[in-house]
C-alpha cells in the first residue's frame, strides 16, 4: 500500500513558479501539462487516465505529467481565471497541442500517437516532424477582451429592456431577436431604476420635452439590463453589416485553427454602430434604450457588472442528474457527499418514480443491449433522486464523473468513476445518469423541473431598506423576479387579489392598509414557486411566524396580521389570473 500511495503523489510534477516552468521545458520527449487555477485546483477526473497511460506506455524517460498553477507562471497568465480544464502538450520543450475540457479518449489518442512517434524518431525509423508551436494565449480574450480593448466599453453595447415592454411579457421575444441576429447576451441584471439613476445613466435626454414621462416609465417597474456583444460566431451577414466586413469575418475565418472565426476590431465597431438600426428594423425600438458610446457603456458595466470579466471567465453550466432506484435506496447520501465534495451546487431535487415514457427517453442508450427488457420496469420500480446540478464547466464535469455507461465498459483508468464506485449486481448499468449536451439538459431540467409563476406583494408599511433585503432574499432562494411594479393598489385591485374574504368583517381594515401607500407587484417563477414563496413567507400572524418559522419573511418583517410585509397567491389558478388582471397585456405583439 505505501508503494501505491507513493507512485500517486509523484504521477504528475507540481509546477507554480515561472522558474519552475522553464526547468519542465527541458524535458526529453513528451510532457502533458495539466494547467489548472488555484482556486479550483487540478482536474482530478483526467489521473486515472495518466495512471493508465503510465502504466501501459512504460516510457518514463519520454513521457512526463504536470500540474502547472496558472495563477503564479507568468507565460499561463492569460488562462488566469479561466475554470475549464486545459492541457498542453510539450515536445522536447515546445507547446505543440492543446486539448480543452476533460475530453479523457482525446487526451489518450493524442498521448499514444506522439509516444509512439517519438519511439520511432529515437530508433531512427522516422524523421522528426516540423510541429508549429502553440500560441499561449487565449484567442478571443487576447484579441478582443484583452490588449487591444483595455476598455470594455468598446466591445459591448448596452441594451435597456422598459419596463412596459417587461411587463407585457416581450424580453423574451427581444432577446430572440438580437440571438438570432448573431448578436451574444454576455450577462443580464434585472432592476428597478431610481430617479437619480435615471438622471445618472440617460443624462444625454434630460434636455428633451418628454424626458418628465420617460422618467416616470423608467421608475415605474423592472428594467432588463443587457450586455451585448457582436459574438464570435459566423454571423455577420445581417442586412447592416457592409460587404467588406463580410470578407473581414470569411479571412478571419480562414485564419483560426479549426475554423472558429474571432471578431475583427472593425466588425465590432460596426456591428456594435447598427444594433440600433437592427432593432428599429424589427420594430422593437420602441421597447428598448441602446448604448454604443464606450464611456456610457462602461458606466453601466461598473455600476451593474463590476465582475463582468471574471463572469465570462466561469463557464457555469447546468446538468440533469438522476440516482437510480436501487442506488437512491441504498446509497444516496454517499452520492450527494461526492456532489458536494466535487464543488456542485444542487439547485433542485426531487423523488420521482418515473413513468414508462420517462423511463424510455433517459435510457435510450441501452435500447439495443439484451438487458433492456428488464430495465425499464426497474427504471419505474420505484422513485429515483432527480437533481439539477451547477457548477464550472458542470456538464461535462458531471460526465467525466459518471463513467462509462454500462459497468462491462469499465476500463482500468474508469475504476474510480461513479460508475464502477456504485455498481450493483442487479443490473450492469451506471446507476447515475447525466444529460448529454446543455440542450438536452434545458430540455430535460423544464420537463421535470416545470417553470411557474406566483403573484408576490411585498405591502406599503414595509420601508425601502427593508424591501431591499427582501428582494434580495427572494433573489438567494432562487426565484427569478419575471416582472415587477410599484404601483398604488385600488379597492377594485385589492377585491381581485382577496376575493374568498371580501365579506369579511376585516376586509375593510385590509383595504385601507393596501390602499396607503405603493405596493411592490412582482411576479416570482420557479419551479413549484406557488408553495415555494408560501413557505418563504411564512404564517400569515406574524407572531405565529416568530414560534413556527422564525426566519420567514413574516416573523422577520411582519407588525400584525394585516400588515404582515408580504402576500402570495394561495394556488397556481388564483395566480394567473392575478398576473393577467395586474400585468395586462396591452401592448402588441412583436412580429
Amino acid at each position: 500500500m505505501a508503494g501505491k500511495k507513493r507512485g500517486e503523489i509523484q504521477l504528475q510534477t507540481v509546477i507554480n513558479t515561472q522558474s519552475q516552468w522553464d526547468d519542465m521545458l527541458l524535458n526529453k520527449g513528451l510532457t502533458v501539462i495539466d494547467v489548472y487555477q488555484a482556486w479550483c485546483g487540478p482536474c482530478k477526473a483526467m489521473q486515472p487516465l495518466f495512471r493508465k497511460l503510465r502504466n501501459e506506455l512504460n516510457e518514463d524517460d519520454i513521457l512526463h505529467f504536470v500540474v502547472a498553477e496558472a495563477d503564479n507562471i507568468v507565460t499561463l497568465q492569460s488562462f488566469r481565471e479561466k475554470c475549464e480544464p486545459l492541457f498542453l502538450f510539450s515536445l522536447n520543450g515546445k507547446i505543440i497541442a492543446k486539448v480543452q475540457g476533460a475530453n479523457a479518449p482525446l487526451v489518450n489518442k493524442k498521448v499514444i500517437s506522439l509516444i509512439n512517434e517519438e519511439r520511432k524518431i529515437l530508433d531512427g525509423e522516422l524523421a522528426r516532424p516540423q510541429y508549429s508551436e502553440v500560441p499561449l494565449s487565449d484567442t478571443l480574450g487576447k484579441d478582443v477582451k484583452g490588449s487591444n480593448y483595455e476598455n470594455l466599453g468598446e466591445i459591448y453595447s448596452i441594451v435597456v429592456i422598459k419596463p412596459d415592454a417587461v411587463n407585457s411579457r416581450k424580453t423574451p421575444q427581444i432577446k430572440k431577436k438580437l440571438i438570432s441576429a448573431g448578436y451574444v447576451i454576455e450577462a443580464e441584471e434585472k432592476k428597478m431604476f431610481t430617479e437619480e439613476e435615471v438622471k445618472n445613466f440617460f443624462s444625454q435626454m434630460a434636455e428633451e420635452p418628454d424626458f418628465e414621462e420617460f422618467l416616470s416609465l423608467m421608475t415605474s417597474g423592472l428594467s432588463y439590463i443587457l450586455v451585448v456583444s457582436v459574438g464570435t460566431e459566423d454571423k455577420y451577414s445581417l442586412e447592416e453589416i457592409t460587404s467588406q466586413t463580410t470578407i473581414e469575418a470569411k479571412e478571419s475565418s480562414d485564419s483560426q485553427n479549426e475554423s472558429e472565426a474571432q471578431p475583427t476590431p472593425e466588425m465590432i465597431k460596426q456591428k456594435r454602430d447598427s444594433l440600433r438600426e437592427y432593432l428599429e428594423q424589427q420594430h422593437i425600438s420602441q421597447f428598448c434604450e441602446t448604448e454604443n458610446i464606450p464611456g456610457n457603456v462602461t458606466k453601466f458595466l461598473d455600476t451593474f457588472f463590476p465582475n463582468i470579466r471574471e463572469m465570462q471567465a466561469i463557464k457555469l453550466q447546468r446538468t440533469l442528474a438522476l440516482l437510480k432506484p436501487d442506488l437512491l435506496h441504498e446509497r444516496k447520501d454517499d452520492v450527494l457527499n461526492i456532489i458536494n465534495n466535487e464543488g456542485f451546487k444542487i439547485l433542485m431535487q426531487r423523488e420521482l418514480v418515473l413513468s414508462e415514457e420517462e423511463a424510455k427517453a433517459l435510457c435510450e442508450e441501452y435500447e439495443n443491449e439484451d438487458y433492456y427488457e428488464k430495465l425499464i420496469p426497474y427504471m419505474t420500480s420505484g422513485p429515483s433522486l432527480i437533481l439539477v446540478l451547477l457548477r464550472e464547466n458542470g456538464l461535462e464535469y458531471w460526465k467525466q464523473l459518471l463513467g462509462p455507461k454500462s459497468v462491462d465498459d469499465v476500463s482500468e483508468y474508469a475504476l474510480e468513476s461513479l460508475c464502477a464506485q456504485f455498481a450493483t449486481e442487479e443490473l450492469p448499468i451506471n446507476q447515475l445518469y447525466g444529460s448529454n449536451s446543455p440542450d438536452t439538459a434545458e430540455r430535460e431540467i423544464e420537463h421535470f423541473f416545470p417553470l411557474t409563476s406566483t403573484l408576490a406583494i411585498i405591502k406599503p408599511h414595509v420601508s425601502h431598506e427593508q424591501r431591499e433585503e427582501i428582494l434580495k432574499l427572494i433573489k438567494e432562494s432562487g426565484f427569478d423576479i419575471t416582472m415587477m411594479k410599484q404601483l398604488i393598489l385600488t379597492k377594485e385591485d385589492t377585491d381581485e387579489i382577496y376575493f374568498t374574504v371580501t365579506e369579511k368583517d376585516f376586509y375593510a381594515d385590509l383595504v385601507k392598509a393596501f390602499t396607503e401607500g405603493p405596493s411592490l407587484i412582482m411576479v416570482l417563477t420557479k419551479w413549484n414557486a406557488v408553495l415555494e414563496w408560501r413557505l418563504m413567507m411564512g404564517p400569515v400572524d406574524p407572531e405565529e411566524a416568530k414560534l413556527l418559522s422564525p426566519d420567514s419573511l413574516r416573523a422577520r418583517y411582519g407588525i400584525s396580521i394585516l400588515k404582515n410585509a408580504v402576500h402570495g397567491s394561495s394556488n397556481d389558478f388564483d395566480a394567473t389570473a392575478c398576473i393577467d388582471k395586474l400585468f395586462a397585456m396591452d401592448s402588441p405583439e412583436i412580429a
